[in-house]
């Protein structure tokens, strides 16, 4: 199979999802040639609005790999990752994503991320949900006994 057919399996997936009453997304995580991991939207049948496609995709593969990062992985999904899932994408250290619906398209059926996109970039204190940075001295204590671990697992 080739790229165009991994993200026609990964855009059956998300059919799959919404006749399940799921979200109208899928994900298909792949190394060496084998899946090891798939999702799809569940936001409404888990009541979990981290629940996407990509970060299910991305939870069970690492889980199957047993590890938290997926390097030499490729992800194919249904559609353009929200600004969560391209995050979750960053952090697990995937090697290449391919999708097929853009996010103007999926805006069209109703999933705008567009709002998400545009507060990013605000400073935190002009973003539509109030941020409160409160400066407190114990800030740092996480960090330095983080740096102080013989034993921690860097990521």
């Amino acid at each position: 199979m080739n790229e165009k057919d991994w993200l026609n399996a990964a855009i059956q997936l998300a059919s799959k999802s919404v006749k399940k009453k799921g979200g109208p997304f899928g994900a298909i995580i792949m190394k060496d040639g084998k899946v090891i991991g798939e999702g799809t939207n569940q936001v409404t049948t888990k009541h979990d609005p981290t629940a996407h496609a990509e970060v299910v995709a991305i939870r069970n593969a690492c889980k199957k790999l047993d590890s938290h990062q997926l390097d030499g992985c490729v992800i194919y999904t249904s559609c353009e990752p929200c600004p969560m899932c391209l995050g979750a994408i960053y952090w697990s250290r995937l090697e290449k994503v391919y999708f097929a619906a853009t996010r103007h398209e999926a805006a069209a059926a109703g999933f705008d991320d567009a709002v998400i996109y545009q507060e990013i970039e605000k400073e935190p204190e002009q973003r539509k949900i109030p941020f409160h940075h409160l400066e407190l001295k114990s800030k740092f204590e996480p960090f330095e006994k983080w740096k102080q671990q013989i034993q921690r697992i860097d990521y």
